[in-house]
């Protein structure tokens, strides 16, 4: 015997079965919907990104290329550069140089000429024929130079004469 309160509480769990299963189909319906958005999303930055590979890609890579060389000129312009101010330092330097060893023989000769000036005749005279005895010892040198490298050249063929002569000699005792 079935009674009514059986037939409710069957309805009831029939009823809440299936009320169970729409929740169950609209959680479902709603997880289908957000994984269609998330797909579609994805899809959209798949393109965009496909799009990026077989465009953009390119116009960066372009860039890139272009910026690289650039970059290249611009270290070989910076070498160029530091070695054409690396040069002209270097002049500079060897310019102030010469000049400064100028004005110092000019400061040099003018204080000697200064200095004679406050000298009595008879040591002026033996200053300038002081500079000539330089001059000449000078010369002197140079000839003694010469001399000495010729001498030693002719004792060196004296030498050579005599080794010569000695073997001839030494030869001739054989004989």
């Amino acid at each position: 015997v079935v009674t009514r309160d059986d037939v409710e509480e069957s309805l009831k769990a029939v009823f809440q079965f299936v009320k169970d299963k729409e929740q169950l189909l609209q959680d479902l319906r709603s997880q289908i919907e957000e994984t269609k958005k998330k797909i579609a999303e994805k899809q959209h930055e798949r393109d965009y990104w496909l799009e990026y590979k077989n465009v953009g890609s390119k116009i960066h890579a372009e860039r890139i290329s272009s910026l690289e060389k650039d970059i290249a000129d611009v270290k070989y312009e910076l070498e160029r550069t530091e070695e054409y101010y690396r040069e002209a330092l270097k002049v500079v330097r060897e310019e102030n140089q010469k000049l400064f060893d100028r004005h110092i023989k000019l400061l040099s000769e003018e204080a000697l000429k200064k200095a004679v000036g406050y000298l009595d005749k008879n040591c002026r005279r033996e200053i300038e024929e002081n500079e000539w005895l330089k001059e000449e010892v000078k010369i002197y040198r140079k000839e003694e130079r010469d001399l000495k490298a010729s001498v030693q050249l002719l004792e060196e063929e004296n030498t050579s004469l005599v080794a010569k002569l000695i073997d001839i000699k030494l030869e001739h005792l054989r004989v």
